[in-house]
C-alpha cells in the first residue's frame, strides 16, 4: 500500500521522466563495454585483469544494493530515493570522468552502482504508484522498451564518444542528462511510500554477500596471473565460499535477511533463478567478448565495433513483445527451453564460422541475429517464471531477488571472460575466444536444462510479470 501523494501529476509525464533517468543508467552499462579498451590504453601499466574491476565492481555493488535500495524507497519515499540515486549517479559519473588512477575509477564506479541501485527500482515504483491498475502493463512495457532501446544504441553511442574524445566522455555525457532529469523530476514526480513500515534488510548479510562476491570474482579474475593451482587463487576462492556460507547461514536465521532464501523452496522460483544465473553469465560474456574480438582480432575501430553490436539488441526489441504475448498463452517454460538451445546454437555458429579473417556479414551477423532470437525467447520471461507461483504479496521481493541473481551472473560473466581471455596473443587469440564461445554453449544448455524443471502451466492463464529491469539489465 502507498500513502496518497499531495502532488498531482500526469502519469505519462511521470513515466517519461522516470524512463529518461533509467535510460541513462542502462545506456551507461552498455557503453562501458565499448570504452573498455580505451580505458586500458590510458593506464598501460595496469593488467587486463585489474582493469576489469571497472566492470566487476559495478555489478557487485549493484547486486548487493538492489534489495535494500528497494526497501529504502518503500520506507522513506520513492521520489526521495529516486532523487538521491539520480544525484549520486550523476556526481559519480563526473568523478569517473576525471579519475586519475584505476583505483579511483573503480571506487567511483561503486558509487555509481549505489546510485543506480537506488534510482532504477525507485523509478519503477514511482511509475507504478501513479498508473491505474488496468494501465500498469502498458506502462511497464514502455519502461522496458526504453531499457531495450538503451541496450541497442549504447554500443554505438559509446563508440562515437570514445572515437571523438576518449572514454572520459562516456562518463561526462551522463552529467547534462542527469541534470536535466533532476530538474524534470523535481517538477513532475509525486511522492509515495508504504503505509506500514517494513523492516530493513539485514545489513550484516548485505556486507557478507558483497564480500563473498568480491572474493570469488577476485579469485577468478586473477587466476591467470596467480595460476589456478596457486595458494593465492585457491585461498581467495575458498575464503569467498566460506563467506558465502556465512551469508547463507545468517540469511536463514535472521528475520529480515538481505536475500530471502526461503523463497527458493518454491520450485518455479528456484529453477527460474538457476536459469537466470546461467543465462546471465553467458549473455554478459557474449557482449563483452564480441566487442573485444572485433577490436583485438579483426582490428575494427571502436565505432565500427559499436555498430556491429546493434543487430542483436534490435532483434530483442522487435521480438520480445511478441514472445511476451505468446508466453501469456503457452507459459514461459515453453519458450525458455528452446530459447536456451537457440542461444547455445548461436555460440556453436561462432565456433564454426568465425576465424581470424574479418567477414562480418557471412560469419558474425548470422550468429548475432540467432543470439538475439535466443535472448528474446529467454530474458523477458525469467522474472515472470520465477515469481508466478509466489503469493501476490511476495511478487516485489521475488522480483528483487531475481534482479540480484542477474547481477551476480553479470559479475561472474565478466570475471570468467577475463580469465579465459587473459594471456592471449595475436597467435593464440582465436583459441582463447573459442573458450568463451564454449562457455556460451554451456550457458544456453544449462538454461534449457533448468527450464525443464519448471512446472508445466496448469492452464493457459499464465501470470506474466515481466519487469523492465529484467529487460534493461541484460538486453
Amino acid at each position: 500500500m502507498t500513502s496518497p501523494s499531495p502532488r498531482t501529476a500526469s502519469p505519462w509525464a511521470v513515466l517519461a521522466v522516470a524512463s529518461f533517468a533509467a535510460f541513462m543508467v542502462f545506456l551507461d552499462t552498455q557503453v562501458l563495454f565499448v570504452a573498455f579498451d580505451d580505458i586500458r590504453a590510458s593506464f598501460p601499466e595496469v593488467s587486463f585483469a585489474t582493469m576489469s574491476w571497472t566492470l566487476s565492481a559495478y555489478t557487485i555493488a549493484l547486486a548487493a544494493a538492489l534489495v535494500p535500495a528497494g526497501r529504502l524507497a518503500d520506507r522513506f519515499g520513492r521520489r526521495r530515493t529516486f532523487l538521491v540515486g539520480l544525484v549520486s549517479f550523476t556526481l559519480a559519473s563526473a568523478l569517473c570522468a576525471v579519475a586519475a588512477s584505476p583505483a579511483l575509477l573503480v571506487a567511483f564506479r561503486v558509487v555509481q552502482a549505489l546510485g543506480a541501485a537506488a534510482l532504477v527500482p525507485a523509478s519503477l515504483a514511482v511509475v507504478l504508484s501513479v498508473f491505474p491498475k488496468q494501465k500498469v502493463p502498458v506502462a511497464v512495457a514502455i519502461w522496458g522498451a526504453i531499457a531495450a532501446l538503451a541496450a541497442a544504441v549504447g554500443p554505438t553511442a559509446g563508440a562515437l564518444l570514445v572515437d571523438a574524445w576518449s572514454w572520459r566522455a562516456v562518463f561526462l555525457a551522463n552529467v547534462p542528462v542527469g541534470v536535466i532529469a533532476l530538474v524534470l523530476a523535481l517538477r513532475v514526480l509525486p511522492e509515495s511510500r508504504e503505509a506500514a513500515r517494513g523492516r530493513f534488510p539485514d545489513v550484516v548479510g548485505i556486507l557478507l554477500l558483497a564480500g563473498a562476491l568480491t572474493l570469488l570474482a577476485l579469485g577468478i579474475v586473477q587466476s591467470n596471473q596467480w595460476h589456478w593451482g596457486s595458494d593465492r587463487t585457491l585461498g581467495t576462492l575458498a575464503a569467498g565460499l566460506v563467506v558465502l556460507g556465512l551469508f547463507v547461514v545468517r540469511s536463514l536465521r535472521v528475520p529480515h535477511p538481505a536475500l530471502d532464501l526461503k523463497l527458493f523452496r518454491e520450485q518455479s522460483f528456484r529453477w527460474a533463478n538457476i536459469a537466470t544465473a546461467a543465462f546471465t553469465i553467458g549473455f554478459t560474456a557474449m557482449f563483452f567478448a564480441l566487442i573485444q574480438f572485433l577490436i583485438q582480432v579483426w582490428g575494427y575501430g571502436v565505432v565500427r565495433a559499436g555498430l556491429a553490436m546493434m543487430p542483436g539488441p534490435l532483434v530483442v526489441m522487435a521480438l520480445a513483445p511478441q514472445f511476451g504475448r505468446l508466453a501469456g498463452r503457452v507459459g514461459q517454460r515453453t519458450l525458455l527451453i528452446p530459447g536456451g538451445l537457440v542461444y547455445a546454437a548461436s555460440a556453436v555458429w561462432f565456433l564454426v564460422a568465425i576465424d581470424e579473417h574479418a567477414s562480418y556479414a557471412s560469419s558474425m551477423l548470422p550468429g548475432s541475429l540467432l543470439g538475439g532470437l535466443g535472448v528474446a525467447m529467454v530474458i523477458p520471461h525469467l522474472t515472470s517464471a520465477a515469481v508466478q507461483n509466489l503469493p501476490a504479496d511476495e511478487f516485489a521481493v521475488g522480483s528483487a531477488v531475481n534482479q540480484a541473481v542477474r547481477q551476480f551472473g553479470a559479475t561472474f560473466g565478466v570475471a570468467l571472460t577475463v580469465a579465459l581471455l587473459a594471456g592471449a596473443t595475436p597467435v593464440t587469440a582465436l583459441d582463447h575466444f573459442h573458450r568463451v564461445w564454449w562457455m556460451l554453449v554451456a550457458s544456453g544448455v544449462l538454461t534449457s536444462a533448468a527450464a525443464l524443471a519448471l512446472p508445466r502451466p496448469a492452464t493457459s492463464a499464465t501470470v506474466t510479470v515481466t519487469t523492465p529491469l529484467a529487460v534493461g539489465a541484460e538486453a
